[in-house]
Formats: structure tokens, C-alpha cells, sequence
């Protein structure tokens, strides 16, 4: 699946970068009022990540996890520590270097309590612990990746999506969603990004479960993909009108999401695809330092560059880009990558006897 893989994972890295512009849109000196409403919106990409982790993590680990049984479970539940944690770690370490320099310069430092670290090392923050978003805010999605995680072994253990009839995996995805709609409508929250210290959990683990049917479907309609792939794109778009003529967001955008990755899955890898081209891949490979990166440095960067009327102009915007590109590269060759191969390979080292063969997962 590896040239289906490398499409999804160019659109993973369009989807950090509007978390970015998200994060910086009301800084931006001059951006027209449309296109700020547009990068208003960039925090849906999270959703879009929850159904496309689902995904992925399915179509890598399902197998695995149902053949080894229990046995499979710490392996699976090391190798994605090792995927997550590191870069995480590393990051709260300079939001902390960051805390100490603002706390000794006599600044206020609300964004950094203290007292709430050890929840964000052990990747706990968002599980309904915190009223807020803290130290470092893009975390929260990795707290409820963490918890999505845990329970993906006893989703591969219950339900076999391969033996359920294609209905059922359609009815399945939809009650799943419109669940998560109920559930939003029921606190009062109009929008996927409110109240995410309460409702990004839910938010995250019923988006993933979606995610894991998807990767079923695909499975069913990869070899005659083509009018699967247009009905898919013609539901996404469906929603996304729907969603613009006022329909809810909680419903229309986790569905439209849903439809996309479906019809992304199934043209990938089929003649000449933009997706797969090396600039949008890499932005995808990096995309967790970026993700994870962005929002520290923009934090230092409007402390050095932004004045009093908290707006910076274009070319403050471009050399903040090529810092966070920059940032980005560095993050994913010299820390997050080492640092995964190095745990991985001390799990190994521990399991002398495992074939070489079953170590890694794609994606």
C-alpha cells in the first residue's frame, strides 16, 4: 500500500500547515476578511488527522494485533509511544526553557502552569483533567491519540471489519458520526473546536473508529475503485455544501471528511498523481515536527516580531513560514526520527527472538 500511503501522507502535511495559518491568522497584517474566514476553520484539519490516524493505524496494525492476540498488544502499544512521545517530550522541554526565561524577566506565564506538567508528559492533559489548553496547546490531539490507542486493540479484537457486510460498515461509520453530532449538540457546542478540554476526546476516538471502517471499505473497492471513488467525492462534496448552506459542523464536516479520505484512498497511486509529488511528500514526513513545532515558535516569534497592535506584515509571515519549514526539518531528522529508531530498536534488543520481519509499520 505504499503508493497510497504516500498520497495520504502529502495531504497530512497540507493539513498541519492550516493548523499553522490557523494559529497565525489574526496576526496577519492586510489578510482579506474571506480569507481569514477561511483560515478560521484551519483548526477541522485535527479531523481530518483523527480519521486519517484511524486509517492508516488499521490497515498496519488490524492484522497484527488479531493474529498475535495479546501478545501483539505491547509491541503495538511501543511502537506507537515511540512514534508520539519523544517529539512531545522534547517540545514541553522548551516550552518549559521558554516558561523559566519569561518567569525570570518578571512576565506572566498563564500558557505554563506548572502544576499541570505532569499531566502533559504523561500525554494526559485532555483526558477531562484540565479546563484549558496549555504549555504546549496542538498537544491536546496527541493526548486523545494516546487514548485512541489504547483502546485500538479492543476494536481489532471485537469487531473484524473484513467479515462485516458492506452495509453494515457504511451504517456503522454514519452512527458513528452522527453520534458524535448528538454528543456536541448535547453540551451546546456548535463548532468541532469548542470546548476541546471536554469534548476532544470523544471528538478523537469516534473519528478514529470511523477511520478504521474507511480503511475496511477500501480493502472492498481498491481493485474497482473508480465509481466508489466518485460517489465518495460526490458525498464530500455534498457536505461540504450542505455545511455551507448551514448545516451543522459537528455533522456535515466529520461526514465530508470521511467521504474525502475514502475517495483520496482509492485514487491514489492511479496514474499521474499531484499528491505523490516529492515537495508534498516530504511536507507530509514532517508533519508532526510541524505540527507539533508551529505553535512554541509562533508563541517566541510574536515576542520578538509582533508590536502593539498585534499584527505583522507579509514579510514577517514568510520569514516565520521558513522558520516553522525550517524548524521542521530539524525536529524530524535530529529528534523525532532518532529518537523513534532508537526506542524501537531498544524494544528489539529486549526481544531477542522476534523475527526481523514483523518490526515496523508503515505510515
Amino acid at each position: 500500500m505504499k503508493s497510497e500511503l504516500r498520497a495520504l501522507t502529502s495531504v497530512r502535511g497540507i493539513a498541519a500547515w492550516l493548523v499553522v495559518l490557523y494559529h497565525v491568522r489574526l496576526s496577519i497584517a492586510g489578510l482579506p476578511p474571506a480569507a481569514e474566514a477561511v483560515l478560521a476553520k484551519g483548526y477541522l484539519a485535527v479531523d481530518f488527522f483523527f480519521l486519517l490516524s484511524g486509517f492508516v493505524i488499521w490497515m498496519s496494525w488490524s492484522a497484527r494485533v488479531r493474529g498475535g492476540g495479546m501478545a501483539a498488544i505491547p509491541e503495538f502499544l511501543r511502537r506507537r509511544v515511540a512514534r508520539i512521545w519523544p517529539l512531545h517530550l522534547f517540545m514541553l522541554g522548551v516550552a518549559l526553557a521558554l516558561a523559566l526565561a519569561l518567569r525570570a524577566t518578571g512576565r506572566e506565564t498563564p500558557q505554563f502552569p506548572l502544576a499541570e506538567l505532569p499531566l502533559h508528559v504523561a500525554l494526559l492533559q485532555n483526558w477531562g483533567f484540565t479546563r484549558t489548553l496549555a504549555w504546549n496547546d496542538p498537544a491536546w490531539s496527541i493526548s486523545c491519540e494516546l487514548a485512541a490507542y489504547l483502546l485500538f486493540p479492543l476494536l481489532v479484537l471485537t469487531i473484524d471489519w473484513r467479515r462485516v457486510p458492506t452495509a453494515a460498515v457504511l451504517g456503522a461509520i454514519a452512527a458513528l458520526l452522527v453520534l458524535l453530532h448528538f454528543i456536541f449538540d448535547r453540551f451546546g457546542a456548535a463548532t468541532l473546536g469548542a470546548q476541546i478540554p471536554r469534548l476532544g476526546l470523544i471528538r478523537c476516538i469516534l473519528e478514529f473508529a470511523c477511520g478504521t471502517a474507511i480503511g475496511a471499505l477500501w480493502l472492498r473497492w481498491r481493485a474497482r475503485w473508480r465509481v466508489p471513488a466518485l460517489a465518495a467525492a460526490g458525498i464530500a462534496a455534498l457536505a461540504f455544501a450542505g455545511w455551507t448552506a448551514g448545516a451543522p459542523e459537528t455533522l456535515a464536516v466529520p461526514v465530508a471528511f470521511a467521504a474525502l479520505l475514502l475517495a483520496l484512498a482509492l485514487s491514489a497511486g492511479r496514474a499521474r498523481n499531484p499528491l505523490e509529488a516529492a515537495p508534498l511528500h516530504y511536507l507530509g514526513e514532517i508533519s508532526y515536527a510541524t505540527y507539533l513545532g508551529h505553535f512554541l515558535l509562533w508563541v517566541a516569534f510574536k515576542l520578538a516580531f509582533v508590536d502593539a497592535s498585534h499584527r505583522i506584515g507579509w514579510p514577517f509571515v514568510a520569514l516565520y513560514c521558513a522558520l516553522v519549514l525550517a524548524g521542521s526539518a530539524a525536529l524530524y531528522h535530529l529528534v523525532e526520527r532518532p529518537a523513534q529508531r532508537w526506542l524501537n530498536g531498544l524494544a528489539f534488543r529486549r526481544s531477542p527472538t522476534r523475527s526481523r520481519g514483523t518490526g515496523s509499520a508503515p505510515g
